[in-house]
């Protein structure tokens, strides 16, 4: 979720939250009569309105301002607080002050001095500083932590002025008014750089840190309040991602002691905060492509094993330390007779969730957005009009055209796939000026000869590099266009540019940061190949992800090994398998990187 999105989503929460404040105080207070464990300072605040999300100092153990300072050190301690008094006489003003001396004899010397009015900020601005040289020189380490917890060198302060964490980052005094209610800045240390952080927290960090220092349940408060339980975890999410709140680290990650590292590559590439299952709930399709990779007879699951499928995803998430989604596909998911059900539970769950499928009716997407509006909903086009309705049926493009003016109608980021082959690949961008202003991304996948598509064929290497620099050329202008093949870092790469994450973030993703899971139960590293690595009607997912078999489609092709790109590469392993060649040990035959 985006900052701006969490932040209008903190705004409405703020009334529900307060509204429920009783009602868990009630509840807190009962449980500590019966653990015995009343611990003082951490009643929530009795205020209405945003003060009324503002956990107590003693909840939050906040530091207080103790330490004793000499003259001689306010240079390096208060330079911002200094540099505003250099005009009133500072020396006569610091001559008033015995040494050594607390923070409140130096605010105190301020007041007496006639630091008020229009200067009155400055005292706000004094404690600060000391606060700041405070947290520095505090031993709270800022460590991996087992559980969710609030950054122990966190402070609240309440400033009664506005804009004092940007007068000090720029001395404006322009950015300075006085306050119709106290501003709440926090200060903390920086688990990745150390250094302090100074700002002032928005409505969805004072929601957040409520809910932790308080230990307020999200499920429960989204049961009694009818808040979504996505929402509520995106908000402690963004707030970890902040540094105020310290959260477990990701254990989806690369495996250090095996994986290739690559060359420069950043580190972010090798540890995942998601992840995926691409749930093909039924093979049932009202489309016939000619490429079509699987129309094998496999049973629709049924709706008792479907929502303890979605439990299941929820418990592994949770032991991974991740958030999870859910990507529902088929065949077309729409058509299980049970569908709504299962998107119901996903989001009674708190996962994400998309839709891979066919165009639908307005009245069903509004029905699926009465629920939660999905992450995206991905429909497939093959090419402009006369071939896409040779691969995909008579009608599919106009149709698919006028599905997504539904989408978005209705606010849901669409997404179009585009499967290449020999015979579309002059039609790609094409397709894409169409779609310019329809749709919200348009990408593509090289076709695997699997199933139906084994009749098709790919462009050669030659051709397909060409194809490659063009399409990186028109990303440039046309905003949809997405990146996702991972065989572009090599031309980024050679071009000097950042390589990205390729196909799915992470290079190849397969059993990695997602798997597929089809109706009968199989376990698929990737659903392009034939790729089983277990069965979640007979084992766990945990027990799935962590199976040898699991392990070798993550490390991918030993060819791979010593590419100075491997971990936001590894090529596409179904489009190597669908050329007969074995994906464990040789690379993907289109590649062209030689590094």
């Amino acid at each position: 979720m985006s900052d701006a999105a969490s932040q209008a989503q903190a705004v409405e929460l703020t009334r529900r939250m307060t509204q429920v404040a009783s009602k868990n105080r009630k509840r807190r207070r009962l449980r500590r009569k019966k653990t015995k464990k009343v611990k003082a300072g951490e009643a929530a605040s009795n205020r209405t309105g945003l003060y009324g999300l503002i956990v107590s100092r003693r909840a939050l153990s906040c530091m207080q301002l103790v330490s004793t300072y000499n003259k001689s050190e306010l240079k390096g301690v208060i330079p911002v607080t200094l540099s505003v008094l250099e005009g009133k006489k500072i020396n006569a003003f610091l001559a008033d002050l015995d040494q050594p001396f607390t923070v409140d004899d130096f605010i105190h010397v301020m007041e007496s001095g006639g630091i008020r009015g229009d200067f009155g900020f400055l005292k706000d601005i004094a404690r600060l500083e000391f606060f700041i040289r405070e947290i520095e020189e505090s031993q709270e380490a800022v460590d991996e932590v087992r559980s969710v917890k609030i950054n122990p060198t966190l402070h609240i302060f309440e400033s009664s002025w506005t804009g004092i964490p940007e007068f000090m980052r720029t001395m404006d005094p322009a950015l300075l008014s006085p306050a119709d209610h106290p501003e709440i800045i926090i200060l903390y240390k920086s688990s990745a750089s150390g250094s302090v952080n100074v700002r002032t927290a928005s409505h969805a960090e004072l929601l957040a840190l409520k809910i932790i220092a308080e230990e307020i349940d999200p499920g429960e408060l989204g049961k009694d309040q009818g808040i979504s339980l996505k929402a509520v975890e995106d908000l402690i999410a963004n707030a970890a991602d902040s540094g105020i709140i310290l959260k477990p680290s990701s254990m989806i990650i690369r495996d250090p002691n095996r994986f290739p590292r690559g060359k420069n590559i950043d580190g972010e590439f090798f540890s995942s905060d998601f992840f995926t299952l691409q749930w093909h709930i039924t093979q049932a399709c009202d489309l016939k492509c000619r490429h079509c990779y699987d129309r094998t007879d496999r049973p629709a699951v049924d709706l008792h094993r479907g929502i303890a499928i979605i439990e299941e995803l929820r418990r592994f998430c949770d032991s991974m330390n991740v958030r999870g989604q859910i990507s529902f596909t088929g065949g077309n998911p729409l058509l299980h007779p049970d569908f709504f059900h299962f998107y119901e539970a996903g989001k009674e769950k708190g996962l994400y969730m998309a839709i891979l499928g066919n165009p639908a009716t307005r009245d069903d997407i509004k029905r699926i957005i009465d629920i939660d509006m999905p992450e995206f909903y991905q429909v497939s086009l093959e090419g402009l009009e006369r071939h896409n309705d040779h691969i995909r049926g008579a009608g599919h493009f106009m149709r698919t055209m006028e599905f997504l003016e539904i989408l978005k109608d209705l606010g849901v980021y669409s997404m179009v796939m585009l499967t290449l082959i020999k015979d579309n690949i002059d039609q790609v961008l094409s397709l894409a000026e169409a779609l310019r202003h329809r749709a919200d991304r348009f990408t593509f996948n090289r076709l695997a000869l699997f199933g139906e598509g084994a009749g098709l064929s790919l462009p050669d290497k030659k051709a397909y590099r060409t194809f490659l620099e063009e399409y990186l050329k028109a990303a440039e202008s046309n905003p949809i266009l997405g990146i996702k093949d991972n065989l572009i870092n090599s031309i980024k790469i050679k071009k000097g540019l950042e390589p990205f994450g390729g196909c799915a973030g992470y290079g190849c993703g397969a059993a990695f940061n997602f798997v597929s899971l089809l109706s009968d139960g199989e376990v698929h590293a990737c659903r392009k190949m034939p790729s089983l690595i277990g069965n979640l009607y007979r084992s766990s997912m945990a027990e799935i992800y962590s199976s040898h078999e699991a392990e070798r489609y993550r490390m991918g092709a030993s060819a791979c090994a010593r590419c100075s790109i491997r971990p936001v590469c590894g090529g596409c392993p179904a489009v190597t398998m669908s050329h007969g060649l074995d994906i464990f040990t040789e690379k993907d035959p289109m590649c062209f990187n030689d590094g």
